[in-house]
């Protein structure tokens, strides 16, 4: 169960301004280490995004830019399995690495959001948010705050392998499949490239993702 989990904020619409990153690391299943930092997303700040975070142009003042960060990022991500809460995060460091034109950084992502829909029948469909889900396995945090939001994320991958009995490798491979799969009496099991969620959920803003989630 050797994993890190990661949350990002993002400073307007655009999911490549990153003004706030999390990271915890986790070891045999226990959190081992943490870090986090405001960054300058060297862009402007929307209220809309001010408003869920709190975090505003003057709080990064003197804060470092992604590149600054680039080695941390490396140390923590590179060649690690990373569980982050939808594709929102996922998406966002992608884009943010295009903005700079780095080299994508070699992760194994895994979406936590999938994971949660697959372990719970109650959130298989709908309520799948962070908030919702901790609620559910019973873990408080400070939503909105990214290295609060990576550890709760770490804490709803950990709930799920006690649940389900799935190791990190399992879930790898559980994620790709449908949420409900069906069994089949006779004939053979055809597979056919696709969403095992249905629907896609596109790289949204920070604002609509958390809409469209809770």
């Amino acid at each position: 169960m050797n994993f890190v989990a990661l949350d990002v904020e993002t400073a307007n619409s655009d999911v490549a301004s990153i003004c706030q990153i999390g990271i915890a690391k986790y070891a045999a299943g226990q959190l081992v280490d943490e870090w986090s930092s405001l960054i300058d997303p060297e862009d402007d700040f929307d209220f809309m995004n001010v408003a869920i975070h709190g975090i505003t142009a003057q709080a990064i003042a003197g804060c470092p830019t992604l590149p600054e960060v680039l080695d941390v990022l490396d140390r923590y991500l590179s060649n690690a399995i990373c569980v982050c809460h939808t594709h929102f995060d996922r998406g966002s460091i992608r884009r943010a690495f295009e903005k700079y034109g780095f080299e994508q950084l070699n992760i194994v992502w895994l979406d936590s959001a999938s994971v949660a829909r697959r372990t719970w029948k109650d959130c298989a469909w709908r309520g799948y948010g962070l908030a919702n889900i901790c609620r559910m396995i019973g873990y408080e945090f400070e939503h909105h705050d990214a290295l609060e939001d990576a550890k709760a994320c770490g804490q709803v991958m950990l709930a799920a392998i006690d649940a389900s009995g799935l190791d990190m490798e399992s879930w790898l491979r559980r994620v790709k499949q449908p949420i409900n799969p069906t069994k089949r009496s006779h004939g053979p099991v055809i597979n056919r490239k696709g969403n095992p969620d249905g629907e896609s959920l596109p790289v949204r803003s920070e604002i609509e993702s958390k809409k469209y989630l809770e």
